[in-house]
């Protein structure tokens, strides 16, 4: 499932670990944002973890602003709780706001699916990448280098189309809330 590129960046208002509140305004970047759907247990994230934070320390000097965004159930996934969040982004250098989505509506607005998912929107908020950060995926021996995502970032750096195939990210599903309501006249 990816997002057609020229949608819009939907909105938000989401807390850090901490309780600081961030809105979707206060992360844009004069040139764009990436924003990631992330988590603290997914074998696909920690792959990819320490590249997040090389990401976090290249481009907000650019002018892409960077965040992240916690969506999983943490009752039924605990090793995701906010207060474990701070300790999974220093272990990888990720010095971007990490939030957490206790909703999921955040994930929903965006048509977010996995960790890691990343959509990355230009100035005016229109996206224009969603997909991988390179071919690596734990145990295929393909080194991370971000690739595919920093070619988008640096062309819209650049003032330049993002025009590379885009190849859609591959992880862990999010990790759903299961709802136990029942809708009449069904079991």
């Amino acid at each position: 499932m990816m997002v057609a590129l020229g949608t819009p960046m939907p909105t938000f208002t989401l807390p850090d670990a901490d309780g600081s509140i961030y809105t979707s305004s206060d992360l844009s970047g004069s040139r764009g944002t990436l924003v990631i759907f992330l988590c603290n247990h997914c074998p696909f994230v920690i792959h990819v973890g320490d590249e997040l934070g090389r990401l976090g320390k290249t481009f907000p000097d650019r002018g892409i602003s960077i965040v992240g965004i916690n969506s999983n159930d943490v009752e039924h996934y605990p090793a995701d709780a906010p207060p474990l969040m701070p300790s999974f982004a220093a272990t990888h250098g990720i010095t971007f706001p990490y939030l957490y989505d206790q909703s999921q509506q955040v994930a929903r607005d965006f048509g977010a699916a996995c960790t890691p998912d990343y959509f990355l929107y230009d100035s005016k908020g229109v996206l224009v990448y969603r997909g991988q950060l390179d071919g690596s995926r734990p145990g295929n021996d393909i080194p991370v280098t971000g690739d595919d995502l920093r070619s988008a970032m640096n062309a819209l750096c650049q003032d330049f189309p993002v025009t590379q195939p885009q190849h859609p990210s591959l992880g862990c599903n999010i990790k759903w809330i299961q709802t136990t309501e029942c809708v009449k006249g069904t079991a």
